[in-house]
């Protein structure tokens, strides 16, 4: 993507943080624009990465790639003002939970080229992952940009958009569930005596080298579960502890509550 300019619409977490991404990878920060509802937000972010800080219009109209970055209850208001300064050939991306792109390119100008991204939050550390869906106008060198674009805060996935709303309920809102499940293994250790940044350290390098193992072994995680649960020893007593309490099914309802809900969220296209 070198050489174009990429208007970020939404100075937030995820905007920043793709700046700042942008910014890391060798990007030209003169090529970046930033734009927030907030002229002192856009003017602070942009200013800690060297990028620009314009209005919404002013800067799509400078733009070969526009992010919305922006909330979903926020987007058809920013879209109205930028409609007119979208130029042709211009990529657009939206990493906005619940808006489609049938949503999008009913009211951006006609032929705009839309693409649809679930992002999560470890893009705060480089380790995101992104569900991506083509709009029906994008080619796939515009679909490659975005993949290129997403690539710089991790890892990208390209899907049929009707599986968004599981992305949404697995990988979106995943990192909740991660947390909440740390958070109860911290308490778990400080309940058994040990102090809590001892329990901490304990489990967030437990979390962390399970994980590494899953991704470098490439063995399914039943099979990891299985090594580890000795006949007999604590982590079967552990799990059947958890089986008993239903946990697995608890996280079952749990992600299809959360992509119920992302459908519930989803405006109407019209």
């Amino acid at each position: 993507m070198s050489g174009m300019t990429i208007a970020l619409l939404g100075a937030g977490v995820m905007g920043s943080t793709l700046l700042a991404a942008l910014a890391r990878s060798g990007h030209d920060p003169a090529d970046l624009v930033v734009a927030d509802k907030s002229p002192e937000r856009a003017g602070q972010v942009a200013d800690q990465h060297g990028a620009r800080a314009a209005s919404a219009p002013d800067a799509v109209a400078a733009a070969d790639v526009v992010v919305l970055a922006v909330k979903p209850q926020d987007m058809a208001e920013l879209i109205e003002q930028i409609h007119d300064h979208v130029r042709p050939g211009t990529l657009v991306v939206s990493i906005a939970a619940a808006i489609t792109t049938d949503w999008l390119e009913r009211r951006l100008p006609e032929g705009t080229s839309v693409v649809r991204v679930m992002p999560n939050t470890p893009a705060l550390v480089d380790q995101g992952m992104s569900g991506m869906s083509p709009g029906s106008h994008c080619t796939p060198e515009q679909l490659e940009q975005a993949r290129t674009l997403m690539a710089s805060v991790g890892r990208v996935i390209v899907l049929d958009e009707s599986h968004q709303d599981a992305v949404t309920a697995i990988s979106g809102s995943g990192p909740a569930y991660i947390f909440y499940v740390v958070e109860a293994m911290i308490e778990a250790g400080v309940l058994l005596g040990l102090p809590r940044d001892t329990a901490t350290e304990l489990v967030v390098q437990t979390l962390y080298g399970a994980a590494t193992m899953i991704r470098e072994t490439g063995a399914h995680p039943t099979v990891l579960r299985e090594q580890v649960s000795s006949p007999g020893g604590t982590s079967v007593s552990a799990l059947r502890a958890l089986e008993d309490h239903k946990v697995r099914a608890a996280f079952l309802t749990a992600m299809e509550a959360a992509a119920t809900r992302s459908r519930q969220l989803t405006p109407p296209s019209d």
